[in-house]
């Protein structure tokens, strides 16, 4: 084939490529509909409202979403579990979704099988081997960044519910000395909720941006039993709610929840206290007290020795 045509549908072929980039980045670069709608939506807390433009998304984003979104798609036919992973991103105070999740599980893969390649690259330049382990080697780097992105979910968690339980039992005090100073339930959680900050201080805000929209507070408090992880929340909200239905004084209930979670609170640091003494006489027993009966026995071992 003559040079000059070889050349002229390489050009041909890359325009058409670099026209079809170009289309798909604006098509992409269009706001959302839930960009557009949602400064207009009443009755949302402050961090809800916040979304982000369609400007600020990377270029690399922007051109490899599809390649991403399919390749999450594929992580979560894998791995499932996705009613076990909406759960936890919702006691995270996540803003992300489940796919976005997955795709970030996907990223974190790669980043795994970039550096395995990267290794196997290295050493195949300073000594020839079977490509197979080295394969093998990155798809378990894949793997491994794919868990490790929902460790690091569950490490959230475990964080973020331990900030509420530290958080409980002042929160059920103000909110009992609120109620107890002729504050309806509605406004004593309304002043908790813009005089505290913390993440049992976010929940309640949720709480009563529902009860602003009109849900009952009764329901919107057995919501967040039903929604958080923690058993002491769980009867927590479920107690606001029994005591507003049936009328029990409220204060009287929310100064015992907190003086029961005192008390457990207490009893987890004395049981933690016993774990740590525990650990504490490992290296004793098995470092320092070999070595001194070494140390004791070894001169009468040696004087025996050299007497027979």
């Amino acid at each position: 084939m003559n040079p000059a045509v070889t050349g002229a549908l390489l050009g041909l072929v890359a325009g058409l490529g670099l026209a079809l980039v170009a289309t798909r980045a604006v098509a992409i670069r269009r706001p959302r509909l839930e960009d557009r709608v949602l400064p207009y939506v009443r009755d949302l807390t402050p961090a809800r409202r916040t979304t982000t433009p369609a400007g600020a998304r990377s270029t690399a984003t922007l051109l490899l979403g599809p390649l991403l979104r399919r390749a999450a798609d594929g992580v979560e036919r894998v791995v499932g579990g996705a009613p076990s992973v909406r759960r936890r991103l919702a006691r995270s105070a996540s803003s992300l979704s489940l796919h976005e999740f997955r795709v970030q599980q996907v990223q974190w893969g790669l980043v795994g099988f970039a550096i395995a390649a990267a290794y196997g690259v290295l050493r195949t330049w300073t000594r020839p081997s079977s490509p197979l382990p080295l394969l093998l080697a990155c798809v378990g780097a894949f793997a491994c960044g794919v868990l490790l992105r929902d460790n690091r979910l569950s490490a959230q968690v475990r964080r973020r519910e331990a900030a509420m339980l530290a958080e409980f039992p002042t929160v059920a005090e103000l909110l009992a000395l609120s109620v107890a100073a002729g504050e309806g339930p509605v406004g004593a959680l309304d002043r908790v909720v813009r005089r505290s900050g913390g993440e049992l201080s976010r929940e309640l805000g949720d709480v009563l941006a529902r009860v602003r929209t009109g849900e009952p507070v009764a329901d919107a408090f057995d919501r967040l039993a039903a929604t958080t992880g923690l058993s002491v929340v769980a009867r927590f909200a479920h107690g606001i709610a029994v005591a507003i239905e049936r009328g029990t004084p409220l204060a009287d209930v929310l100064h015992a929840q907190a003086a029961d979670v005192r008390e457990a609170g207490r009893r987890e640091l004395i049981e933690q206290a016993s774990r740590k003494e525990i650990a504490m006489m490992v290296p004793v027993v098995f470092l320092v007290m070999p070595t001194t009966v070494l140390f004791a026995f070894w001169p009468g071992l040696i004087g025996l020795s050299l007497s027979y």
